[in-house]
C-alpha cells in the first residue's frame, strides 16, 4: 500500500495528504472535547460543528502556504515539523476566536488539548510513513562507522542517510570521555574499542571524516584501523568542498598523504609569491604529473602569464582546460598560453621563451621510469641531459631570471640511465652557473612521488582491486616518497629561494619498505594477505626479483655534510661540480654517440663522467639488444651496426 502511494502522481499524493489531514484534524478536535468533557460519546452541537468545520478549513490553508504539502514524505526533515508546529498553533488560536464569534461552547482547555493532539496526529501520521518507507531502504544500505565527532563527522552522517548507498551506525571517537555517548541517535565508540563495537553494529566500511584543523596522529589512526581487516576510505577536504571540487558523500580511497604517514612540508608562501605573483612563468612538461601540479599551484600565486610546455598534445589539452576553468571560476585573471614543443629543441625554446618574456622557469620536461629509460637508453638521455642543456641555453639567451629543474633520488649514486642522466643534468647546470651570473640555476631532487604516472600505489590499488597478486621486486626494497603538491611546494619553495647551482633536498623522514605498503594497502582495503601461513587470505605478495638498473635503497645526498636553509624541512646538498669547459667536453661526447645509436658508448660516458654511475646490469636497451646479433656492415665506418629497418 505504501508502495502504491509513493508511485502516484505528486498532484494525487497532495491530495490523499490533505484529506488524511482534514481527518486528523477534525479526530483531534473530538478527541480534545471528549478528553475534557469526560465524554466517550461526545456529539457536538451545530455551533461546534461549524466552528470545528472553519478551523480545520483554516489550518489545511495555512499549511498550503506554509509548503506543507510540497514536502517530499520520505525526505521530512526539522523544517517540516516546525511547519506543522506553527500550523498547529495558528489552528489552535483560530478555534478560540471561532468559539467566541459563534458563541459555541468550546472549554478554554479544549484549544490547549487540541493542539496537542492534532500535532501528534498530523505529524505522527507522517512520521510513521516515512519510517516505514525508510526502514526497508536504510536496512538495504551498508553498514558504515564514521571516525570524527566534528563537524565533517556531523556533515558526512547526515549526507549518508539521504543518500543510497551507505547506512551510518555508529560515531568513532578519538577521545575516551566520548565513549557510550549518543550523537544524532547514533552511538559512540572510543578507538580503543572499535573491534568489538564494529562487529556489534555489522560495520562493513570505514570513513574518515576528519577536521582540517584536526592534530589526530594519522600514522597511528591507521595502524589501529589496519588490524581490523575493514575497507578504510575517506572523504574530501574542507577546501575541496568549499571550493566546490567534491561534495561531502564523495567517499574515495585512503588520501595518499595517509599511507604516507606523516606530516607534508609546507612551503613558505609569502616567500613563493615574491617570486611568482604577476612574473611571466613558463612550465615545461606541464602536462606530466609534476608539472600539471605546479601549474595548479602557481596559477593561485597569480602570475601575470603561465606559459604550458608540452609534447603531448592530448596532456597539454587537459591541463589547459582544467586550468582555464581554475582560472575563470576563482577569477584569478592569468594569461594561460598552452604550447606544444620539445625541451631538446633549443630553437623553439628560445623563441617561446622571447615571445612571453619568461622570467621563471621551472623544467619538469624528463622521462622517469627507471625500466623504460633502461630499456630505450637514448632517448632517455635525449630527453634528460639535452633536453634540460637546450632549455637552460635558451633560457640565458633570453634573459630568464630562474631556471629550475625537477631531479630525483636517484640521481645519487645512480645504477641506471635514468638516475645518471638525471645527474648529468645536474652537473649541466651547475656548469652554466659557474659560467655566467645572470640566470639562477638551481635543482630540487626528491624521492618517489605517490600518485604520479608509474608510482606503485596506483599500481598497487589496480591490483588490489583486481584479486591479486599485487607485485613487489624484493621484499627489502625501501624508498622515501611524498605527494604530488608536497614536491610541487618544495619545487616552488626552492626556486625562490636559489642564488645559483644549489641541489635542494628534502627532509623526508624515515623511508618506506615497499612490502610493507603493500601489506598496509591490503588491510586497509579491507582484505588478507594470503601467505603460507594463511591460504585462505584475499591477496597473494609476489616477489619479482629486481629490475634492471633498480637498487634496494634510494638516498637523497651524494655527501654527508648538508647545509641548512630558511626552511625547516629543506637541505641544501654540498655536493662536487665539474667546470664548464669538462661538461662541454662530456656533452660534445655524448652526442657523437647518441648520434651512432652506440647505447654502449653512451653507458661509458655516463661512467666517466662524476655522475657515480655504476650500472648493476649489461645494457638493456630494446633496440640495441635486438641488434647486437646483426651482421657488420664492413662499409660502416667505425664498424658501427647498422640495425635492420
Amino acid at each position: 500500500m505504501i508502495t502504491t502511494f509513493l508511485n502516484l502522481p505528486r498532484y494525487q499524493k497532495r491530495v490523499i495528504s490533505v484529506a488524511s489531514d482534514v481527518v486528523m484534524l477534525f479526530l483531534s478536535i473530538w478527541a480534545a472535547f471528549a478528553l475534557r468533557l469526560e465524554q466517550h460519546l461526545w456529539v457536538p452541537n451545530q455551533d461546534q460543528v461549524i466552528a470545528a468545520s472553519i478551523t480545520v478549513i483554516f489550518t489545511i490553508a495555512v499549511f498550503i502556504r506554509l509548503g506543507l504539502y510540497r514536502a517530499v514524505i520520505r525526505f521530512l526533515g526539522d523544517k517540516a515539523f516546525l511547519t506543522i508546529i506553527y500550523g498547529v498553533i495558528l489552528s489552535s488560536l483560530s478555534l478560540m476566536v471561532l468559539g467566541y464569534l459563534l458563541q459555541a461552547f468550546i472549554p478554554r482547555s479544549v484549544p490547549v488539548i487540541y493542539g496537542a493532539l492534532a500535532f501528534l496526529f498530523v505529524s505522527g501520521t507522517r512520521l510513521g510513513v516515512r519510517i516505514i518507507v525508510n526502514h526497508p531502504r536504510q536496512r538495504a544500505k551498508e553498514a558504515v562507522a564514521i571516525v570524527g565527532t566534528g563537524e565533517t563527522g556531523m556533515q558526512l552522517a547526515s549526507a549518508l542517510q539521504q543518500g543510497t548507498e551507505y547506512r551510518p551506525v555508529m560515531f568513532v571517537s578519538l577521545l575516551r570521555s566520548n565513549h557510550k555517548a549518543m550523537i544524532n541517535g547514533l552511538p559512540v565508540a572510543s578507538i580503543e574499542h572499535i573491534a568489538k563495537h564494529a562487529q556489534k553494529h555489522g560495520v562493513r566500511r570505514i570513513l574518515l571524516a576528519l577536521d582540517a584543523e584536526s592534530t589526530v596522529d594519522r600514522k597511528d589512526l591507521l595502524k589501529r584501523l589496519e588490524p581490523l581487516t575493514i575497507p578504510v576510505q575517506t572523504v574530501p577536504s574542507m577546501s575541496e568542498l568549499v571550493a566546490g571540487q567534491a561534495r561531502i558523500n564523495d567517499i574515495r580511497d585512503l588520501d595518499i598523504a595517509d599511507l604516507l604517514g606523516r606530516d607534508p612540508v609546507r612551503p613558505d608562501t609569502a616567500m613563493v609569491a615574491d617570486s611568482l605573483y604577476q612574473k611571466a612563468v613558463m612550465v615545461t612538461g606541464a602536462g606530466g604529473s609534476i608539472g600539471s601540479e605546479l601549474c595548479r599551484q602557481i596559477l593561485r600565486y597569480k602570475p601575470r602569464a603561465l606559459v604550458l610546455f608540452e609534447q603531448s598534445e592530448f596532456s597539454l589539452y587537459a591541463i589547459e582546460r582544467e586550468l582555464q576553468s581554475i582560472n575563470q571560476i576563482e577569477g584569478l585573471g592569468v594569461m594561460l598560453h598552452p604550447v606544444l614543443g620539445s625541451a631538446t629543441h633549443r630553437r623553439r625554446c628560445e623563441v617561446v621563451m622571447r615571445a612571453f618574456g619568461i622570467q621563471t622557469l621551472y623544467h619538469a620536461a624528463a622521462y622517469k621510469h627507471v625500466p623504460l629509460v633502461e630499456q630505450n637508453v637514448i632517448e632517455g638521455v635525449q630527453n634528460n641531459v639535452f633536453g634540460t642543456w637546450h632549455a637552460a641555453e635558451a633560457a640565458l639567451a633570453t634573459g630568464v631570471e630562474r631556471f629550475v629543474l625537477i631531479s630525483t633520488d636517484k640521481a645519487v649514486r645512480p645504477t641506471n640511465v635514468m638516475g645518471a642522466s638525471k645527474r648529468l643534468a645536474e652537473l649541466v647546470l651547475q656548469g652554466l652557473a659557474q659560467r655566467q651570473s645572470d640566470t639562477v640555476f638551481s635543482m630540487v631532487r626528491f624521492g618517489n612521488v605517490l600518485g604520479s604516472s608509474g608510482s606503485v600505489v596506483p599500481l598497487f590499488r589496480d591490483q588490489i582491486r583486481d584479486g591479486g597478486p599485487v607485485t613487489v621486486t624484493h621484499p627489502d626494497i625501501i624508498r622515501y616518497f611524498m605527494t604530488i603538491p608536497e614536491a610541487s611546494q618544495l619545487v616552488l619553495q626552492a626556486g625562490s629561494m636559489g642564488s645559483g647551482g644549489e641541489v635542494f633536498v628534502l627532509d623526508m623522514g624515515e623511508p618506506v619498505k615497499i612490502a610493507d605498503l603493500a601489506r598496509k594497502m591490503i588491510h586497509l582495503m579491507g582484505l588478507d594477505e594470503r601467505t603460507t601461513g594463511e591460504p585462505d587470505g584475499d591477496i597473494e605478495i609476489v616477489f619479482t626479483g629486481l629490475r634492471p638498473g633498480e637498487k634496494l635503497y634510494e638516498e637523497l645526498l651524494v655527501g654527508d655534510d648538508p647545509q641548512g636553509t630558511a626552511h625547516p624541512r629543506i637541505m641544501m646538498a654540498r655536493e662536487a661540480s665539474m667546470p664548464w669547459v669538462s661538461v662541454e667536453t662530456t656533452l660534445d661526447k655524448l652526442r657523437r654517440a647518441s648520434q651512432n645509436f652506440d647505447c654502449r658508448a653512451v653507458t661509458e660516458i655516463l661512467k666517466d663522467a662524476p655522475t657515480g654511475y655504476a650500472p648493476n646490469s649489461d645494457v638493456a636497451d630494446l633496440v640495441w639488444r635486438a641488434g647486437i646479433e646483426a651482421p657488420r656492415d664492413e662499409t660502416n665506418e667505425g664498424n658501427v651496426r647498422r640495425l635492420p629497418i
